[in-house]
């Protein structure tokens, strides 16, 4: 990606050249070895099996490898495992709490389960779910405690774990951003009473569309292998009310190139999450979010927290002045989603005050696995240009 050479000029709102003249998306897919994909997609097609037959039992049993789980069960998507595991834990009429900032899907599972959502804040340092505050949002008859690994960021795990065994309810991960996470060492996966992956197009694992569920739990692993079929045991007889959420082989060989060659990738994008955290340390206003030390994140998202007053502006004009540069943005995760549409009319509303201050400053850069370090500096130096500028135009 070409980067313009004059870093030093003047920003592109105040009429210097854009940073990026040819554009700068957020994210562009790490396609696996195309290859390789062929090869499984000609052997799949000549089986005539294309929905959840050898090909996903592989995928499975290298997921569970991967994160050290002895059941991992394949889906269509994170959502419908969001859900199926929600339905299996019983939340239908009963208080399932979670934070507001996480991407919407993590609410609507348990409104689809029957649950009612109930928000906690999160931690101002990392984003994830505040255990104190959790604790406190808990209540007798809880049905479920969530989390979510933000960005690829580990939860306070042990913290929640605590939280969620005195409440006596299960505790469920929404882990769409952290296959290839680490806390403390240890795989995000292996956490709570199940953890649930995306394998969506902007993930680092990739199968096009796919979930992988997570856990410990035996039993709960054979009900949610019946939930994806519709609860259907083979029969047609079926014990509950399932949904179609099988993942299909042609997704789950995509996915099987693809995590093989994880462990570069996650390597990669810590290196240049790394350098554009060096590039703008000491700069007023702008941080990353914090990773402890001992974790690993995926950095499925490269996220800036933009302090309004000590920046210069806030997150929505810097989106403005980055779109100047050529380099795209999202505000990942604004609204929170207690402040949606969708979730005007719930009956309990506890006030969050750092989730609806986070919210307001979260601002989403461009980030992907095989990006180059000179375009991560490109955005960086960017953002320390503009910043740079605001600064002597407020002098």
């Amino acid at each position: 990606m070409a980067v313009n050479e004059g870093g030093a000029g003047l920003p592109a709102f105040l009429g210097g050249a854009p940073a990026f003249p040819e554009g700068l998306p957020l994210t562009r897919v790490a396609v696996p070895d195309q290859a390789e994909v062929e090869s499984r997609f000609s052997a799949i097609l000549a089986s005539g099996q294309l929905t959840n037959g050898a090909t996903v039992r592989e995928l499975e049993e290298a997921a569970a490898e991967f994160l050290g789980v002895p059941h991992v069960v394949a889906v269509s998507n994170c959502t419908s495992g969001l859900m199926l595991a929600l339905q299996a834990f019983g939340v239908s009429g009963r208080r399932v709490v979670m934070p507001s900032f996480t991407f919407s899907a993590t609410a609507h599972a348990a409104v689809w389960a029957g649950g009612a959502p109930v928000f906690a804040e999160v931690d101002e340092g990392t984003l994830t779910l505040d255990p104190a505050d959790a604790a406190a949002a808990l209540a007798p008859g809880a049905g479920a405690l969530m989390a979510t690994h933000v960005y690829g960021t580990p939860c306070r795990v042990e913290e929640l774990a605590k939280v969620a065994s005195d409440a006596g309810v299960p505790l469920l991960y929404d882990a769409a951003h952290g296959f290839g996470s680490r806390r403390a060492g240890r795989a995000v996966g292996g956490f709570g009473t199940a953890e649930v992956f995306s394998l969506s197009p902007t993930k680092v694992v990739v199968a096009a569309e796919g979930g992988l569920i997570a856990t410990h739990d035996g039993a709960l692993a054979e009900t949610l292998r019946l939930g994806r079929g519709y609860g259907n045991p083979g029969d047609y007889d079926c014990v509950f009310a399932g949904l179609n959420a099988r993942m299909s082989e042609l997704h789950a060989a995509l996915a099987l190139v693809s995590l093989r060659s994880l462990p570069e990738r996650i390597a990669h994008r810590g290196a240049l999450a790394a350098a554009f955290g060096a590039r703008i340390t000491g700069l007023p206003g702008v941080r990353l979010p914090a990773l402890a030390e001992g974790d690993t994140s995926t950095w499925k998202d490269l996220t800036l927290i933009v302090d309004p007053d000590a920046f210069g502006c806030g997150a929505a004009k810097l989106a403005e002045l980055l779109r100047a540069e050529g380099i795209d943005s999202r505000r990942y995760f604004y609204p929170a989603v207690h402040r949606q549409k969708a979730y005007e009319g719930l009956a309990e509303q506890r006030p969050l005050p750092v989730t609806e201050a986070m919210a307001d400053r979260v601002l989403t850069v461009p980030l992907w696995s095989h990006m180059d370090e000179a375009t991560v500096l490109g955005v960086a130096d960017a953002v320390v240009r503009i910043q740079a500028h605001l600064a002597a135009d407020e002098g």
